[in-house]
């Protein structure tokens, strides 16, 4: 029996591969025989660089960068086995976690730090960038990153302006003078899993800058200086586009991507299925078992076991999850791809109880053993 493992970290309790390896020990408990691949599974967010580190040979690389607040914080990436590739979350160096709730305006904070990481790496080699941009502190356009990365974001009177969204107000031209050469080298696939444009009711100011900090007057201001950027960055790339879905993640970070940088705006779950290969290792499986920490309707919504279970399915594959806790409106995974899904808890225990590491384990590594022996009769 070839058995391929790819399970989203249960949040709180198991890593990616923590999960896969339960599976896995169940899996040769009732077939000592059967060959179980377990691969690292993400989608773009939280814990990719863990997922794809552990799971391919990566390095975690800890740097000290400019923080959301200007302060220094210190960030972690990872650099793949090939020396090549860079595998970066934006919140480490500019994550709305890393402002205190009664400190957070996106008026101040910046991306700056973000830049700096991709600088980091591509001193180090890497020329190939995952970068993951969910769980942002920051509306400044991706400016902060791009002036890391030697962009020149300039006022009336040619000076730097200020990082954060303020310095917006101040922008009247943009120069590419003095950008690292090495970028012109550098390819970068963007984890974007939001379609909202730059501006406007669904754009990045409206939709999400008031989790930020954002009031009504300072949104306002926002929303018209990202427009003016984008008016003026259209002076500089042709690549330009504050409507193309997406653009308006991280507060405007895809449209810095998209414009300035060599990039594509991708769903989070392909860009990491593609990089991890599973479709080579999904080819040859009788049966792909995946899941993640909550499996409910949100599930379909582009999360990474729908991404699994759609590449079993282009094979013919039985598609196995598991998850730490299912809701009653979970039945819909059944639709898509998800042939039969199984809960780990096995009665009634505390929140601490399930999260933690240990019980989180056994559960699941008990649950899938049981699954496993009825497979095998």
């Amino acid at each position: 029996m070839n058995v391929v493992v790819a399970i989203d970290s249960f949040k709180g309790s198991l890593s990616s591969l923590q999960a896969g390896n339960a599976v896995k020990e169940a899996v040769l408990l009732t077939d000592e025989k059967a060959e179980v691949f377990v691969r690292p599974l993400a989608d773009g967010g939280e814990g990719t660089v863990e997922a794809l580190s552990a799971g391919m040979d990566g390095t975690i690389v800890e740097v000290t960068v400019t923080g959301p607040l200007s302060a220094p914080v210190n960030a972690a990436y990872c650099i793949l086995k090939d020396k090549c590739t860079a595998v970066i979350e934006m919140s480490a160096a500019a994550g709305i976690t890393l402002v205190p709730p009664d400190k957070r305006d996106p008026m101040e904070t910046t991306t700056y730090g973000v830049g700096e990481i991709i600088k980091d790496a591509m001193c180090r080699g890497c020329r190939h960038f995952i970068v993951g941009i969910g769980g942002s502190a920051t509306n400044d356009g991706g400016t902060g990153m791009l002036a890391a990365l030697g962009f020149a974001f300039l006022d009336k009177d040619g000076q730097p302006i200020p990082l954060g969204a303020k310095g917006l107000e101040h922008l009247v031209s943009i120069s590419a003078d003095h950008v690292l050469p090495e970028l012109k080298e550098c390819t970068f696939r963007t984890a974007c899993d939001v379609t909202n444009p730059l501006c406007g009711s669904r754009g990045c100011s409206a939709v999400f800058a008031p989790q930020k900090g954002g009031t009504p007057e300072t949104i306002a201001k926002m929303d018209k200086w990202l427009a003016d950027y984008a008016r003026i960055a259209g002076t500089v790339s042709d690549k330009a586009d504050m409507e193309h879905p997406g653009v308006g993640a991280a507060g405007g970070l895809g449209f810095a991507f998209l414009t300035f940088l060599n990039a594509t705006l991708e769903a989070g779950v392909r860009i990491i299925l593609e990089e991890t290969r599973l479709e080579e290792y999904v080819k040859n499986a009788d049966i792909v078992v995946t899941g993640e920490g909550r499996l409910d309707s949100q599930t379909v919504m582009g999360k990474a076991p729908i991404g699994v279970a759609g590449l079993a399915k282009k094979y013919g594959k039985k598609v196995i999850a598991f998850s730490g806790c299912i809701t009653e409106d979970a039945a819909v995974c059944n639709q898509h791809g998800i042939d039969a899904f199984f809960p780990i808890v096995p009665g009634i225990i505390t929140l601490e109880e399930a999260l933690d590491t240990d019980n989180a384990y056994r559960n699941l590594k008990n649950t899938a053993y049981q699954v496993f022996r009825l497979i095998n009769l």
